[in-house]
Parts: C-alpha cells; structure tokens; sequence
C-alpha cells in the first residue's frame, strides 16, 4: 500500500529526503525543533515579550509571539496550563490585527495541533501558508495536521515543500518521519542523520539524536539506541526525552534498575503523561505493583490536568483504559479520537479497544487501517496478532507475533512478554 502514497515525491539514496523543483510531522509524532532552544533561552524570550507588551498591550506581532512562546513552553514543559494563556494573547493578537497576521495564524495552528484538534490545526495552517506561502515553518504545522488527519500524500507534499524551502532540522525530521510512515527505516535514518548533521544548538541536537534513538529501537537496535541516547546527553546532559530514550534502550538490554532510575529522573523534570506511563509499565512488569499503581494514579491525574486545558485525549488514554482500567472507556476516548484524529495510532488504539470489549471482528477492520501505509510498528503487529488469536486465525497469529517481535524484541516491557507467550502457546506451523 505504500507506493500509493506518492512515492517518488522525495528523493531517496544517501541523501535522502532532497530539495526538487515541481513536487509541491510528543504528540504528533515529531515535535517541531523550530524555536526549541534552550528552557532558559525561551523563558527570557517569554518575559521579555511581557515586559514589551506592559507598554504596547495591543503589539499584534509580540502577541503573537508570545502566544507561540507559550505553546512551545507547554509542549517541552508537559504544561498545559500554558494552552489557555496561548489562546487568549493569540486571540487578542487577532482581533487587534484580524488580516495579515501570519505569526498569531501560525500560532493559533500550533495551539490547535498541541491540542489535538487537528481540523481546526489543518483550517490555521492553510490560512497561515496564504499569508506566508514562502515560510517553511509554517508547511512543517500544515504538514503535521495533514498527518494526524491521515491525509498521508497531502502530508508529504507539504514536507516536501518544507524542504524545498529550508532544508534544515524542522523539515529533515519531518522527512524521516513521512519514510518511517511508509515502512522505510533505512531512508528514516538518513534523513535523521542529516537533520542532526544541521543541527547546531545543543537542543537541536538533542531532538535528533532522541529521534535516532527511537529509530534504532524501534528497529530492536539497543545497543545502538543506547549509544546514540548517551551522544544526546553528553551534548545536553540531563535533557528529559533523553532519559527516558535511553531509559528504553537499558530495559532492552535487561538493565532494568539503570532504566527506572533514567525514568524517574526524566519524570522529575518534564512530567510528561507518556513518561509516566511507561515508568508504571516498567515497574509493573517487575512485580512492583504498588509503585507502579501511583505512577498509573499520577497518569489518570496528568490526563485530567490536559482534558481541564483543552486537550483532547487519544491513544495513550485508550490504551491506559484498555491495558489497566475500563474497557468501556477506552472505546469511548478511542472513538472520540478518531473523529479529531484518524491516524494510523488511533486506529490501532481503537482496534485494541474493540479488543478487549470483545468485539474482535470490528477490531480487525480497524487494524488493517492502523496498517495501511506499511509502516514498521510493533504494537501494531502484537494487537493484530492477539486479535487473530481472539477470532481462532492461528496462522495469522503466529505470523503477526512473530513479526511484532522480529521488529523490536523488547518493543514494550509488558507486551513484549505476553507476545511471546502467546506465541509459545500456538499449535505449531505445519
């Protein structure tokens, strides 16, 4: 199915994702690296916009950047209390200067996007482009709303674009997403590498060599994953996303003391729900039951605190219900999702809630679109398999487990182990 998508849009090789003429991506999948910098740097940025507007309140352009400012802070910080203060400046920015206002247009884009509203993301990010046509950033938002809205060939044509006009970080990451999406980790790779061979602030660089992490694992590269994790942290020692790549590299490679502690840390200093949660996971499947119930207890709490500032819950939530809570409740945020967010990982979540409500048939429909465009996922492969089994498709079965684990053989650290002894449990292949 992935040669449907527009293949030959980018150029591949060793160079990977490469500009062209004529070719008109935390949550998503990759947060932008634009205006990451450091926390220090983006928090002078924020008082000094402050500090600008206590004299001029009405300045539609530093409303504007305030309003970016604090979405950027919210999404490296997992503080959602920062969306609200983002609406109300970009809001104000727009009704001061209604027309001809690309920054407060892009903002509103990124707010609605780190929302999960991504209608209203794509609505922004067209109106953004029309202001601004040659701005990559703002293709790179446009980019990740056609993404999440699996409008995948749309997507990479705004990628494209994005590269055609600055290739740099931002748009090199996207690239390596738009082939990881398409099954092609090795293309992936090159263009990560590429992206981290431009990067030249610290924070850049640690974006992408988290993202190389994530690439190796997901390709049940450890030992590389590792290694590349620790290149991160020596660049920007005790970054979050860092840790927590690392984190998963150590359970991987049966070093489970070293990947709690990385994950506490990382947990200390950015509570992010998706840290949490795999904290708990961890300790669950060492027998640490009680510890983990509090880190499960301070999910359900971060959940609520993102709902409370306008968030829309999807996958991490429903496969939370699903795994460890109500099943009813998952399908119920799994549907919800799926109508502000049909991507690939929604319909893969929606499939396991199907699951465990014992809807299998339903389940599996919703699985092959999870698969639609070939992507490499491990998770994807483990549900498809359970739901098989469920429905007595043995052979099925036993060929999605054993592609689950061939993937990444340590892809999670309860899953992986019930992968495996459901496939232990199957008649053998004739």
């Amino acid at each position: 199915m992935a040669a449907a998508l527009g293949a030959g849009l980018f150029l591949a090789g060793g160079l990977g994702l490469a500009p062209q003429g004529g070719s008109a991506v935390q949550d998503p999948p990759y947060d932008s690296a634009e205006g990451a910098g450091s926390g220090a740097g983006r928090e002078a940025a924020i008082v000094g916009l402050q500090e600008r507007l206590r004299t001029a309140p009405d300045d539609a352009e530093a409303l504007g950047s305030l309003g970016l400012a604090y979405v950027q802070q919210a999404r490296t910080t997992a503080g959602p209390s920062y969306y609200p203060k983002a609406e109300s400046v970009l809001t104000h920015s727009l009704s001061v200067q209604p027309g001809d206002n690309a920054t407060a247009t892009a903002g509103m884009a990124a707010l609605t996007a780190a929302r999960h509203d991504f209608a209203a993301a794509l609505d922004w990010a067209q109106k953004a482009v029309a202001l601004s046509p040659d701005n990559s950033t703002v293709y790179g938002i446009l980019a990740d709303a056609y993404t999440q809205l699996g409008r995948y060939p749309e997507s990479f044509e705004a990628v494209q674009r994005m590269v055609d006009l600055k290739p740099g970080t931002p748009s090199l990451s996207r690239a390596s997403y738009a082939w990881e999406l398409r099954g092609d980790t090795v293309a992936a790779t090159e263009n990560m590498q590429r992206a981290l061979d431009d990067a030249n602030t610290p924070a850049d660089r640690a974006f992408t060599l988290y993202h190389l992490s994530l690439l190796a694992l997901d390709d049940g590269d450890a030992r590389t994953a590792l290694a590349r994790a620790e290149t991160g942290l020596r660049a920007a020692p005790g970054t979050a996303s860092l840790l927590e790549a690392r984190a998963r590299a150590e359970a991987a490679l049966g070093h489970p003391d070293a990947a709690v502690a990385d994950l506490r840390q990382a947990v200390a200093q950015v509570p992010q729900p998706e840290y949490v949660l795999e904290l708990g996971d961890l300790l669950q499947s060492l027998g640490r039951t009680a510890e983990a119930a509090q880190q499960y207890t301070v999910f359900r709490a971060e959940q609520q605190l993102f709902t409370d500032n306008g968030v829309a819950l999807d996958t991490d939530a429903a496969l939370f219900e699903a795994e460890h809570g109500d099943p009813g409740k998952a399908l119920a945020i799994a549907e919800q999702g799926l109508r502000t967010r049909p991507f690939l990982e929604m319909y893969d979540a929606y499939a396991w809630a199907l699951h465990v409500n014992g809807r299998d048939r339903e389940a599996l429909g919703q699985s092959d679109r999870a698969l639609t465009t070939g992507m490499r996922n491990a998770f994807f492969h483990y549900h498809r398999g359970m739901i098989e089994k469920a429905l007595g498709n043995l052979a099925e079965a036993r060929s999605e487990l054993t592609t689950a684990l061939a993937i990444n053989p340590a892809f999670h650290p309860l899953d992986a182990p019930a992968a495996r002894t459901a496939l232990a449990a199957l008649p053998s292949s004739p």
